[in-house]
């Protein structure tokens, strides 16, 4: 696409950062003896790397580019000792230190990285590291605090850290990674600006080797302390199955990837190694490693889009340390940070914008980049469907910003086709309004298989009176008269309501099922519309609880019958229950059905003026719904409205 400018950008980072990065660190030509930073054993000498940190003259505050001017001769001792060092000797010196992450393998892996000639294996690398220490520090805060900070740099600031490795230590590690105005290494790499050529290889070094000393440094203290270090259980991604659009990742996609990144627009020429690791990963089936690059990658991608559609280039560049960085969370706002409309959304489209925000930011969804960064997957179990969607996702969006006619043999492949048929068809499914459509259709579901029995036979007269009481057919009489009303909201093919008679039993899981099927719109979507969904949900939930404990009561009395374990009131309730329940299902499926109807014109209470959204939100207190129905008016007995919590607690199944 021509929106895209040609390619002559040699770097994202800004002229005080690289500089920063890639010059200061390199000015003193000191030669530091390694035997001062390490013994020959592996025990890290702390007191030769703090002493390089530099503060302001007044006060405590660090001065991070005379810091990193300081250390830069101790990282570059500590690159030549490691890079001396065989993978055996290695191991036998730092692995024991690594234990307290949780993950020691990782280290040796980074070990690799820097020894290998791929140019994104250090990148990589340092990526990893950091979530993993990240993680590693957050279970240590746990042992003296009680809720760990959700940034890392406030985890680095915590008086909770400084109490277990000591002020000094946890200065260093700002340093590099926890400070914008720092080296910044995890937040230039996860976010996509740094290429493999802005990262010095003598930084990934110098963490592997503080990370070790960290680990020594937590021996002592819980040596103290008598403590004992528990490591939290890893995440797991929620709701993946309803994100997964496309089919598997074959041979010809990843062909096709591997033709197309050579080609697009959308990457810059200095990031293809990375996207060329990625592929590379996905086929030696190292996902999370493949999703790592491709989430950082799409980020600057999409900033490079980001800043050509808002006519704003400079946004292309790491900010200085007083200016946010233009990452995720802007490119798929609605609003840039000076309140302007964001041009992105509407040039993107709403397909490929629902799709990032399900796997990124809708709290229902896998938040697949924060789950990772953040180290709370356990990376060798990342599930390979989640790095395939992703891969796919990221090939049709390569497709659509190549030049016609570079690839246009690759577009008219019917593989490829599908592949972007299923883009452009994408709605959101992480979104609470999917939520509560597969959350009705669940509760529809359980309904349909309550365990009803045959009535007892000698109860069979009793029972026969209960189904023909005045109660009885006053229930079937309002649910009739309620879905003549509701009629004209239905959609034609299912509104087959014979009189007085009701819908049929079989149509209640069809007449779902579509209104469910109603594509609702869920981008940026206001407050107020939350709020909605919110109060629906709630309701939803509730239904499902009466029909779990409708289940359960079911189950358990018919059992207590058959085995003749029932007292004689007992009996009597499990009777009566068994006519109750014959009207309970036909309530629950229209309390269903309302709230079907409601999701589908959800968005009308944005035309209600503000009192009247608070007083819809005050639900069930009565008040018109947004189809001329009152859902208290519909439960009510002798006009007197029933408050749904106390249908509720009338509906559950006596469990005497």
């Amino acid at each position: 696409m021509e929106i895209l400018p040609g390619d002559s950008i040699t770097t994202c980072l800004s002229p005080l950062v690289h500089d920063l990065i890639c010059n200061l660190g390199f000015e003193l030509k000191e030669i530091c003896d390694i035997n001062s930073i390490v013994t020959q054993n592996g025990e890290v000498r702390w007191k030769a790397i703090t002493d390089r940190v530099r503060y302001e003259e007044l006060g405590r505050s660090l001065d991070y580019r005379r810091s990193v001017q300081q250390l830069g001769p101790v990282c570059e001792a500590i690159h030549l000792h490691i890079s001396a060092l065989t993978k055996a000797q290695f191991e036998v010196q730092y692995s024991p230190w690594y234990q307290w992450t949780a993950y020691p393998e990782l280290f040796l892996e980074i070990l690799d990285a820097l020894e290998s000639s791929e140019p994104a294996a250090v990148s990589l690398g340092v990526m990893k590291l950091a979530s993993c220490l990240e993680r590693a520090l957050g279970d240590v805060f746990l042992l003296v605090g009680k809720e760990c900070p959700f940034l890392l740099r406030d985890l680095l600031a915590s008086a909770e850290l400084a109490q277990v490795f000591g002020h000094a230590v946890m200065d260093v590690l700002k340093v590099f990674i926890g400070s914008p105005c720092g080296l910044n290494l995890r937040n230039v790499l996860w976010h996509g600006f740094a290429s493999p050529q802005d990262i010095p290889p003598k930084y990934c070094s110098a963490m592997l080797l503080l990370t070790a000393g960290l680990g020594q440094l937590l021996k002592s203290y819980l040596h103290h302390t008598k403590a004992t270090l528990a490591h939290r259980p890893f995440v797991t991604l929620t709701n993946l199955e309803d994100v997964i659009v496309f089919p598997g990742v074959t041979y010809e996609v990843l062909s096709t990837l591997e033709t197309v990144m050579t080609k697009s627009n959308f990457l810059l020429k200095i990031m293809l190694p990375y996207w060329e690791m990625a592929v590379s990963k996905f086929k030696s089936r190292r996902f999370a490693d493949c999703t790592m690059l491709l989430l950082s990658q799409l980020e600057a991608g999409l900033r490079r889009l980001f800043a050509a559609v808002n006519k704003c280039p400079d946004r292309l560049l790491t900010a200085e340390a007083t200016i946010l960085y233009t990452t995720f969370d802007e490119i798929l706002a609605k609003h840039m940070s000076d309140g302007s409309i964001n041009q992105l959304p509407c040039f993107l489209g709403e397909p490929a914008m629902e799709f990032l925000w399900d796997f990124l930011n809708y709290q229902e969804g896998p938040r697949i980049r924060d789950r990772l960064s953040h180290g709370e997957i356990n990376i060798h179990e990342f599930p390979e469907e989640a790095a395939g969607q992703l891969l796919t996702f990221s090939l049709v969006l390569l497709l659509r910003f190549t030049e016609k006619g570079t690839v246009s043999e690759l577009k008219e492949e019917a593989a490829i086709q599908l592949l972007v048929r299923l883009a452009e068809g994408y709605r959101s499914r992480c979104h609470p309004a999917f939520q509560l459509q597969k959350q009705v259709l669940s509760c529809e579901g359980s309904l349909r298989l309550w365990p009803v029995p045959p009535s007892p036979e000698e109860c069979c007269q009793e029972t026969g009176s209960l189904e023909g009481n005045s109660e009885a057919c006053a229930c079937n009489s309002l649910i009739s008269k309620i879905l003549c009303e509701l009629c004209h909201y239905l959609p034609g093919s299912a509104c087959a309501i014979n009189g007085l008679d009701g819908l049929p039993s079989e149509k209640w899981s069809q007449l779902l099922s579509e209104l469910c099927s109603t594509r609702i719109p869920t981008l940026f979507c206001p407050r107020i519309v939350l709020e909605v969904l919110v109060v629906l949900r709630g309701i939803n939930s509730q239904c499902q609880r009466v029909s779990d404990q409708v289940t359960a009561s079911l189950q358990l009395r018919h059992r207590q019958w058959v085995e003749r374990r029932l007292r004689s009131r007992q009996r009597q309730n499990y009777v009566r229950m068994l006519s109750s329940v014959r009207l309970l299902c036909p309530m629950l499926s229209l309390i269903l059905l309302l709230l079907a109807l409601e999701l589908a014109s959800v968005h009308a209470v944005r035309g209600k003026g503000a009192e009247e959204q608070q007083q819809y939100l005050r639900f069930p207190q009565p008040s018109p719904s947004l189809f001329g129905v009152s859902y208290v008016q519909a439960f009510s007995v002798d006009s007197r409205p029933i408050p749904l919590q106390e249908f509720f607690s009338l509906s559950v199944p006596d469990r005497d």
